[in-house]
């Protein structure tokens, strides 16, 4: 089921759209579509903590391996 959203954007806002819509060979309503998506994909990841972590590649290993390397980094 689909449903019609009706949203006033101010003239310069939907020059951009059309423009961007166009280079995309997409119509407008995709591309919101598309826009709107990637938003909501976006902060789903920013609002769940392990997905956040996860996304800063930071280093991993056994615990006590990392605790005896920052103790030796401390020496």
């Amino acid at each position: 089921m689909s449903y019609r959203l009706q949203v006033l954007i101010p003239e310069r806002l939907e020059a951009r759209l059309r423009k961007a819509s166009q280079r995309s060979r997409i119509s407008k309503g995709e591309w919101v579509r598309r826009a709107i998506e990637h938003a909501l994909a976006q902060e789903g990841a920013i609002s769940d903590p392990l997905s956040r972590l996860a996304g800063l590649g930071g280093p991993t290993a056994d615990i006590d391996q990392m605790l005896s390397e920052i103790e030796a980094g401390r020496s």
